[in-house]
């Protein structure tokens, strides 16, 4: 969610399509889990601590892939400055999180979709760079398999609509499994971004994918992203409607 994420040069930035076949063609198993209900920001925070967690200790589990939506809230990346805040980060409009990813300030809210992912890169390729580019290609992919026309802007991270910006990325990393991930503005309201400086671009304005196909709702939308993520990421999927209980178990201790 910021120009140069970890020191690392965005590209390439090819406006089309890459390759979509999977970058090491091998198939990894992996848990999409797609809550139904809003999900607050820290439960979805602990699942991924928690998963990466077991990642680290035990390299043969499955991956994990979370599509939600959040209620309103605010994330500030552990690089970011409260220069771009247009609240008092002591008493903010929505709850606040400074949070282990890189980038600025973003703002979450229903009409989103967030997705976050803990993958292995020693499964695909130990590249950051190489990571986030496959991020912006999904969300490529998504944004043409919709008739619209996406595209990337040299210096940034991120996807655009004709200068709007309608998905941010930001990701952390350690020991190369990976956490946090991307949000698209599917049909939310956009006013909450008002309050900061989104992903610290004073010259970028956000957007929404609804303006452009109006109804178009998260629903429409969430299918066409587990398929991209599946597909670009060789992902064997086991699906579930909601996030397995050992895992609430964990994530409440």
């Amino acid at each position: 969610m910021d120009k140069q994420l970890h020191g690392i040069t965005p590209g390439p930035f090819h406006t089309g399509k890459l390759d979509k076949t999977c970058p090491l063609g091998n198939i990894s198993q992996a848990f999409i889990l797609e809550p139904r209900d809003l999900v607050p920001f820290q439960t979805a925070w602990d699942w991924q601590k928690y998963w990466q967690k077991n990642l680290l200790t035990r390299g043969d589990l499955p991956q994990a892939v979370w599509l939600l939506q959040h209620p309103n809230c605010y994330t500030l990346g552990r690089g970011g400055s409260e220069m771009n805040l247009r609240f008092d980060p002591n008493n903010p409009p929505s709850d606040l999180y400074r949070i282990n990813r890189g980038g600025e300030v973003t703002h979450h809210l229903p009409g989103q979709l967030v997705v976050y992912l803990v993958l292995d890169l020693r499964r695909y390729r130990t590249d950051l760079n190489w990571y986030l580019r496959q991020l912006e290609q999904v969300l490529i992919d998504v944004l043409y398999g919709l008739g619209l026309s996406p595209k990337r802007i040299h210096g940034y991270t991120g996807v655009w609509l004709d200068g709007f910006k309608v998905a941010s990325i930001g990701v952390g990393c350690r020991r190369w499994i990976t956490q946090h991930g991307f949000a698209l503005n599917v049909d939310c309201d956009l006013n909450g971004f008002s309050e900061i400086v989104p992903c610290g671009l004073r010259e970028v304005s956000v957007g929404k994918l609804d303006t452009w196909i109006p109804g178009l709702t998260v629903k429409d939308v969430q299918p066409l992203i587990r398929s991209c993520l599946t597909e670009r990421f060789g992902l064997k999927s086991t699906k579930e409607s909601c996030v397995p209980k050992f895992l609430e178990i964990e994530t409440d201790n």
